[in-house]
């Protein structure tokens, strides 16, 4: 006999029997009048009532015991063992009745005990395959019930995983953001150039606008079309002679939400590794649009001076693509291809939901 797991089924489902078991007992009721008539000199509905009555009590001891609060025995046990003490206490209770309650009378009378006994086997057998059945129903159900919870913890395990993950690597980012900028000012400042003031009076007013999205949980690529644009316009500053730049987010994707700083980052490699090292004119240009219902396509493109032959795959690279497949899943990617005659293109590929 299999282990059934009582602690698992809900007390108020125990406590008082299913509608669709009391039509079950009803139904049962009605095919043992109807199987028993041949044999008994009784009506049906003589029949149907007894065998009702039986078939009520039969289910009142199951889902009693059921709720019985108790550490004696498994459920099950205690269950299987109500049915089987029921069995022959109702045919009895039905037997005495109709014998205006004399138990010698009953006892003398072999048309009632022969029915006694009938009905109680009957009922011994019907009642403890039926528990049976309902007992393996509950089985199942309580497994059923338990997979949905283990599969609904496992996916808010995951999420809140991915979400520390996102928020660790978005960390990483700052003080690397933060040093880089920084270090375009120092230059400025050590060169002696008129330059500088202008442009440390708009990295202060950048960062005023910049800081608030380095803790921003929900920012949008309207926020980080800001923020680039921002970037963008301090770099030009620095350098008005060799860089232009142009970035058209579309507005059918500025309402997507995007991991802050992330476009950034390719517009810094472009301007550190490809127009700061030029010598001659360069330009930037980024965009982002939607390619058909669901895939967002970003992109990066300078006309700098190319990707080096020694270079390897950079760490901001890497934690740029693993902060996109944390927020969209492991469809999204980064590709870096050459642009003719010089520079370096990156191209950001996403699957999002359609509403986006």
């Amino acid at each position: 006999m299999p282990e059934f797991a009582a602690s698992q089924v809900p007390q108020r489902r125990l406590a008082l029997p299913e509608w669709r078991r009391i039509a079950l007992v009803v139904a049962l009721a009605a095919a043992a009048a109807a199987a028993f008539y041949p044999m008994s000199h009784n009506t049906y509905i003589e029949l149907f009532g007894e065998t009702l009555f039986v078939g009520v009590l039969l289910l009142a001891a199951y889902t009693g015991a059921g709720a019985w609060k108790q550490n004696l025995a498994p459920r099950w046990v205690v269950q299987l063992l109500a049915v089987a003490v029921a069995a022959p206490i109702g045919p009895l209770v039905v037997q005495l009745l109709t014998a205006g309650g004399d138990f010698s009378a009953f006892v003398a009378s072999k048309g009632h005990v022969r029915g006694y006994v009938m009905v109680t086997l009957g009922a011994m057998v019907i009642g403890i395959m039926v528990a049976l059945g309902a007992l393996f129903r509950e089985r199942n159900a309580s497994a059923r019930a338990l997979l949905l919870q283990f599969q609904l913890e496992r996916e808010t395990l995951q999420r809140q995983a991915a979400d520390a993950r996102l928020k660790l690597m978005t960390a990483q980012i700052q003080p690397h953001f933060l040093l880089n900028t920084l270090a375009n000012v120092q230059e400025l400042v050590e060169s002696g150039s008129p330059r500088a003031a202008p442009v440390f009076r708009s990295l202060i007013a950048y960062f005023r606008a910049a800081m608030p999205q380095l803790q921003q949980e929900d920012a949008t690529l309207a926020d980080e079309d800001r923020l680039v644009q921002a970037y963008l316009e301090l770099m030009h500053m620095r350098m008005p002679d060799r860089l232009s730049y142009s970035v058209r987010i579309g507005d059918e994707v500025k309402s997507l939400r995007f991991p802050p700083m992330a476009l950034l980052t390719l517009v810094e490699n472009a301007i550190e590794h490809g127009v700061d090292p030029a010598c001659e004119p360069a330009h930037v240009e980024v965009g982002a649009r939607r390619d058909g219902s669901s895939a967002i396509h970003l992109w990066v493109s300078d006309t700098g001076v190319g990707m080096s032959e020694h270079a390897g795959p950079g760490t901001g690279l890497a934690n740029l693509e693993a902060r996109l497949q944390a927020a969209f899943g492991t469809g999204a990617k980064v590709e870096l291809s050459e642009v003719q005659p010089h520079g370096v293109r990156a191209d950001i590929r996403l699957r999002v939901q359609k509403d986006v």
